[in-house]
């Protein structure tokens, strides 16, 4: 799992339109406030063995700002309080902590809450996992365009896939709540968090597979032993193909991004409506264009 773990250094999101990927920008503001706090907190730590004491109050307003998503933009009081599991009282007055640094937006006609701009100041100072996403953009570019389908980069993290870049396609325009830049999902559906499962070792796969899993369609795989037989195929094969377990009428096609040790970094996908995938001798056409991707990213990849 040191591979897996080392992931995180080369994963962030980066802002690519306002709109995009508010769970993007949580990620980053999740980050800062962690990274932010390492070197504060490092003396500490050694003093008490490695244990870390938590400040509840930052712990509560983390719980709130996670409470948003690309499904959930803007939430009332009374959501914001079922999903972070505090009272009433102390929602209002953490909410209002935060609008008061804009991390928080208040809208008094819908009465609802919303991600601020000051998410959005965070980003410039978040480095985490850059090197990984400027090797890979040019490479997402190309493939979205020699493959007339959008391409993905999905990254390993906390038990999740990870959307670290997107680049869609020129051709066909289609779109999804939950596919954008910093967009985390189960690694049962979908052919990039697929390749992930397959990859990771067998006991990081099973606490992953011990855990609740999304089913976005009745084509999503749930049984941890359907799973677990087809991760086993995965590796033997390279790839996956997934169709409708995402989003009926799309399938997605992924393979691994690996360093030069052999060692799983990423995965790289492509998805479109299915009729665009043409099929031969029971292989995708554009596999080839997708595994050269992502030897061209594995090979770009600095050493360490």
């Amino acid at each position: 799992m040191q591979a897996i773990r080392a992931l995180n250094k080369w994963w962030t999101p980066t802002l690519a339109t306002l709109g995009e990927g508010l769970g993007m920008r949580l990620a980053a503001c999740h980050w800062a406030i962690y990274s932010g706090a390492d070197q504060a907190f490092g003396a500490h730590m050694a003093d008490s063995g490695g244990s870390l004491s938590k400040v509840r109050a930052v712990e509560r307003a983390m719980a709130l700002l996670r409470a948003f998503g690309p499904t959930s933009t803007r939430l009332s009081l009374a959501e914001l309080t079922r999903l972070s599991g505090l009272d009433k009282g102390t929602t209002r007055r953490i909410l209002q902590t935060l609008a008061s640094g804009d991390f928080i937006e208040f809208d008094d006609t819908t009465k609802t809450y919303s991600l601020g701009p000051g998410i959005l100041l965070l980003l410039p100072g978040v480095r985490y996992g850059s090197d990984l996403r400027d090797v890979a953009a040019p490479a997402l570019t190309r493939l979205a365009e020699e493959s007339g389908a959008t391409s993905y980069l999905w990254t390993y993290f906390d038990g999740f896939a990870m959307c670290l870049d997107r680049v869609k396609s020129p051709e066909l325009h289609i779109d999804t709540l939950r596919s954008g830049i910093g967009t985390r999902v189960t690694l049962n559906h979908s052919a990039g968090p697929r390749v992930l499962l397959a990859y990771l070792s067998a006991e990081e796969r099973g606490k992953v597979l011990g855990a609740p899993l999304e089913q976005p369609t009745s084509r999503s795989v749930v049984d941890p032993a359907m799973l677990e037989a087809s991760a086993a195929k995965i590796r033997k094969q390279g790839w996956e193909f997934a169709t409708d377990d995402y989003a009926l009428g799309m399938s997605a096609l992924g393979v691994p991004v690996l360093n030069a040790r052999g060692e799983l970094v990423a995965s790289v996908s492509i998805a479109s409506l299915t009729p665009q995938f043409s099929m031969a001798d029971g292989r995708p056409e554009l596999l080839s264009l997708v595994q050269k991707t992502a030897l061209d990213i594995g090979a770009r990849l600095r050493p360490g």
